[in-house]
């Protein structure tokens, strides 16, 4: 653990990447950095050698940089395009578009990410660390329960109550995967509104074959990647 602590995470130390703590080592963040740069849409690496929470803040990081690629592109709030990119496919928006809006008004990717795994694992803990996040919650639970009971096909689950986005057994594990997934949405977004997303080397469109088109989708990824490199480069001011 304590070489975990300093960002050492060979030998035996490796086991914290099982681990959701609530701070995060520069080291570690730095690592996480390194492996965003080379593949900004995660690698596996990223879920066996970093520190969980520590990956989680570079993840941030690198969403807020696709968020912002994405809506120079579409025309939209960069705190808003995972919930856009919803509509394209089913995709867990809440934690990015949560994550997307307190770092749009002013907060660090460490402050956010800290904040949520934190507060995961006091709710883990059976503690209730929002009480007034909870009484709005509760008022809006009202409102839907009033729903519910005028809608017979409504399923119950959708009234229910969540004390914490995150999975409170794994949460710096689960923010990394949906800060991941909510990168994979900026991307499916751009590509609806970017006009060099076209490979017309590669002929019609409607005429691809499958090889040409997953030939097409790699330029598309690697376009958007390198769009993305370049603007979390520009604000690493943001991570450091």
């Amino acid at each position: 653990m304590e070489s975990s602590e300093l960002g050492d995470l060979g030998g035996r130390a490796r086991q914290a990447v099982l681990l959701s703590r609530e701070d995060a080592s520069p080291v570690q963040v730095a690592a996480a950095d390194r492996l965003l740069e080379q593949n900004p849409f995660g690698t596996a690496e990223l879920f066996s050698t970093v520190d969980p929470t520590a990956a989680a803040v570079a993840a941030a990081h690198w969403l807020a940089a696709a968020a912002e690629v994405t809506a120079e592109a579409s025309g939209g709030n960069p705190a808003q395009v995972v919930l856009e990119a919803d509509n394209i496919e089913a995709l867990p928006h809440e934690t990015p578009t949560l994550v997307l809006g307190l770092i749009e008004d002013g907060a660090t990717p460490y402050d956010v990410v800290t904040g949520l795994v934190r507060h995961a694992m006091h709710v883990a803990d059976g503690l209730l660390p929002d009480p007034a996040g909870l009484r709005e919650q509760l008022e809006n639970l009202e409102d839907a329960l009033t729903e519910y009971t005028d809608d017979e096909e409504a399923d119950p689950e959708d009234t229910g109550l969540r004390l914490t986005p995150l999975d409170p057994r794994r949460p710096a594990r689960d923010l990394l995967e949906d800060l991941l997934t909510g990168i994979h949405g900026c991307w499916l977004l751009h590509t609806e509104y970017d006009d060099l997303d076209t490979d017309e080397d590669l002929g019609d469109a409607q005429d691809w074959t499958d090889e040409q088109a997953e030939e097409h989708q790699r330029r598309s990824r690697d376009r958007f990647a390198q769009l993305v490199r370049d603007t979390a480069a520009a604000n690493r001011d943001r991570l450091v």
